[in-house]
């Protein structure tokens, strides 16, 4: 068997069983309770694992380790802002939602508002910031699937370029995730979670032992050679090669410094808005659980983002730059690389290279498949639930009908982000995950949050607060070097960047809240305070909680 066939081998036989897993879930999903949030049946630990499975997605193993391995000190950033951010979801976010609300983040906002405006706005919100993720993880894919197969820029597998490679891989990620999310509902799309989280943590946990134990277990030796080959030297361990950087214009200084605050802020706040990530509080009994499944995901994720160190500084030692971006210019292969260098040095030369590299490469691609569904599920469940049942039926539309419109909305959602992530597949996934946090935190964090604590908020703040965030985030996004003006751009020939930062979050973030005040103070509708007292009673108690 050539290195290639065991490759793609091992890779089907992943694919294969997450099918199987998925499809044995749609055998118990028989209500929209077990197709929305499981049947709320799900432990602690295991909603903790399936929230870890979500949140360690190609950003996290691929992105990040790339980022690292490229930008050294300044990539481990994200590593240190994704986990910060949970003690926002756990303190303000976590147990409250659980309470308040049923299926969906737009429970919560409609609870003591109209509801046509509210769901509508919300679902407009969640598909957003979905497509914005789902983004990352149609672009890692793109790049594993090339590597996996052997694609270089000058190379060719069944008369494919690298670049069709990656366009033909994304298309079949959107089909898979399609699949998972039609088929198996949530049940399906969290055990996949669970099963992949355990083999990501297993995967990462042993590549970062081998690293260490190529350095003799000395840390010190395996930060000097990741810094003597990245060919920045000792800056490559020190702060400002990327974020913050200190240039000769005062001005691009300024920016540079902002765009730092900038992405730190979305980092952190982001996560508390992720619409995949809150439904997951929905798929356990009570709050207490809830509350619990958030110290077990930041456990996991905490030491996940420990080993992402070890990682990225062993790609930059053992692959080395070059080759990284040579493979991809966005860094999104260290990883894999890393574990194709590892397998060569410990596990018998060029086979069991191939070998370790079709393991660690079949479990990111399950990473993808299972963020990717949860993503769309997220997204599809607030067109049905939200939007369909609330706005377009008005309360009419039976469980049977929201499910056939979810299943039907996932089709659409995933020819979307087929598209938008063709379009993007150059560009690092780290870097495109800060951007969906920002657009987060932008639009549906200001909302949650006001809607929570403040008696006074009314229908008209509520929808501000999340069209004018969300809004801006996009419309900044849109106009900055992300899209346009740079070799580096989705668009690199046009060039209309005339907003300087490359994460909007520093301005959108508190527009969003700016917004959601305005909207209140303007409206002459009275908030209906005995609602906003019966929420702070489910919310801080569980009473009458689902």
């Amino acid at each position: 068997m050539s290195p290639r066939t065991l490759t793609i081998v091992l890779f089907l036989l992943f694919v294969l069983a997450t099918l199987a897993i998925t499809v044995w879930a749609s055998r118990q999903t028989r209500s929209a309770a077990d197709f929305y949030a499981g049947g709320r049946q799900f432990s602690a630990f295991q909603n903790g694992m399936a929230i870890g499975g979500d949140y360690m997605s190609a950003a996290s193993f691929l992105g990040i380790a790339g980022i690292i391995a490229l930008n050294g000190y300044d990539g481990f950033l994200y590593s240190i802002g994704f986990l910060v951010a949970w003690l926002v979801a756990l303190l303000l976010v976590a147990e409250l939602l659980r309470n308040a609300g049923r299926y969906t983040m737009a429970d919560v906002l409609a609870f003591r508002m109209r509801q046509i405006p509210v769901r509508t706005a919300a679902a407009v919100s969640t598909v957003t910031v979905s497509v914005f993720y789902l983004l990352a993880q149609m672009v890692g894919a793109g790049a594993l699937v090339a590597l996996l197969l052997g694609i270089t820029p000058n190379s060719t597998f069944l008369g494919m370029d690298a670049n069709t490679a990656k366009v033909a891989t994304i298309v079949m990620v959107g089909a898979l995730m399609i699949v998972y999310v039609v088929v198996g509902g949530m049940k399906g799309t969290t055990y996949v979670q669970i099963v992949k989280a355990f083999m990501l943590m297993i995967g990462a946990a042993v590549m970062t032992v081998l690293v260490f134990a190529a350095f003799k277990f000395n840390l010190s030796s395996l930060l000097g050679d990741a810094a003597a080959t990245s060919g920045k030297g000792d800056a490559f361990l020190n702060p400002g090669t990327v974020y913050g950087k200190e240039v000769a214009s005062a001005t691009q200084t300024f920016y540079n410094k902002m765009d730092l605050l900038s992405l730190g802020i979305a980092l952190v706040l982001g996560t508390a808005g992720l619409p995949h990530i809150l439904i997951r509080f929905y798929t356990v009994p009570t709050a207490k659980i809830a509350r619990k499944s958030v110290l077990w995901a930041i456990g996991i994720i905490g030491t996940f983002y420990l080993f992402t160190l070890a990682l990225g500084f062993g790609a930059a030692a053992l692959v080395g730059a070059n080759a990284i971006k040579a493979q991809n210019p966005g860094g999104n292969t260290a990883a894999p690389q890393l574990a194709q260098e590892l397998g060569r040095r410990f596990f018998g030369g060029e086979l069991g290279g191939t070998a370790f590299l079709a393991v660690i490469a079949a479990v990111a691609f399950a990473t993808i498949l299972a963020v990717v569904a949860g993503l769309t599920l997220a997204s599809s469940s607030s067109l049905s639930h939200d939007f369909y049942a609330a706005v377009v039926k008005k309360g009419t539309a039976t469980e049977r009908q929201e499910v056939t419109v979810a299943r039907i909305s996932a089709f659409a959602i995933g020819a979307v982000s087929i598209v938008l992530g063709i379009l993007a597949r150059d560009l690092n996934v780290a870097f495109l995950v800060a951007l969906a946090f920002a657009v987060a935190a932008s639009g549906n964090l200001p909302a949650i949050l006001y809607s929570l604590f403040w008696k006074r908020f009314t229908t008209r703040g509520a929808t501000w607060a999340i069209y004018g965030g969300l809004t801006t985030a996009v419309l900044l996004v849109l106009f900055s070097p992300i899209v346009s003006g740079t070799p580096t751009s989705m668009f690199k020939t046009l060039d209309f960047d005339w907003f300087p930062l490359s994460n909007p979050g520093i301005i959108s973030i508190p527009a969003g809240f700016f917004f959601g005040w305005l909207g209140t103070v303007l409206s002459r509708e009275k908030a209906d305070e005995g609602k906003y007292a019966e929420m702070e009673v489910r919310a801080l108690t569980g009473a009458g909680a689902h």
